[in-house]
């Protein structure tokens, strides 16, 4: 009776820390979205040349290339560790990159909330809890796989249903390699760096050190 007692509390503060946000949450939350901002604004240009080449392919493959746009939601989600870090590293991102100027203009926002959605989704059905492998792929396909969707109706309205089909699972395939195992690669590395010293990400890398 003692032991339940005691691991219920033990349960509910790890829930009230999970929900808590700290100033250095918000800060890493907000670099990443700077950096990604970054990468944002110089692959709108840069995905240019290698959409040309995947385009005659196969209609549709260019899709591949949505990983980079997709990181900021996904690396702040496996490091922050808190409810809105996806969502918010991903608006604050497209946000910078639309200030920035780009051929999508306003609509820019539009997509990080779909992406940053995505992610989020994910961290939120395992209850902020769990960051293994799988689940940063998962939030990665995810934020591919919103992404892909909103782009066959905002772009790709008058094309038909093999391009559909092909794009949105290419965005959904980037999301996962690119935006999933690339994200946690970062981390890892960074954790490795002892950049996460004040983070759960960089506590996991040194207990088993």
């Amino acid at each position: 009776m003692h032991s339940s007692a005691l691991l219920s509390a033990e349960d509910r503060a790890l829930t009230a820390s999970v929900w808590k946000w700290r100033v250095v949450d918000i800060v890493m939350a907000s670099i990443i979205a700077v950096a990604c901002a970054v990468l944002f604004i110089v692959w709108n240009f840069a995905y240019e040349v290698p959409s040309g080449l995947l385009k005659p392919i196969l209609p549709g493959l260019q899709g591949l290339l949505a990983g980079p746009w997709l990181i900021a939601g996904v690396l702040a989600g496996l490091i922050v560790r808190k409810p809105g870090a996806a969502l918010f590293a991903e608006m604050v991102a497209a946000s910078i990159s639309a200030l920035a100027g780009n051929q999508w203009q306003a609509l820019t926002l539009v997509s990080g909330l779909v992406q940053g959605l995505g992610a989020e989704l994910v961290f939120l059905i395992v209850l902020y809890r769990v960051y293994k492998l799988p689940i940063a792929i998962l939030a990665g396909a995810a934020a591919g796989l919103g992404a892909g969707i909103l782009d066959r109706f905002l772009w790709y309205g008058a094309n038909d249903t093999a391009f559909a089909v092909t794009y949105i699972t290419s965005t959904t395939i980037s999301g996962a390699i690119i935006a999933g195992l690339g994200s946690w690669f970062i981390m890892k590395g960074l954790a490795k760096a002892g950049a996460l010293s004040r983070f759960a990400a960089g506590r996991e890398v040194s207990q088993r050190v």
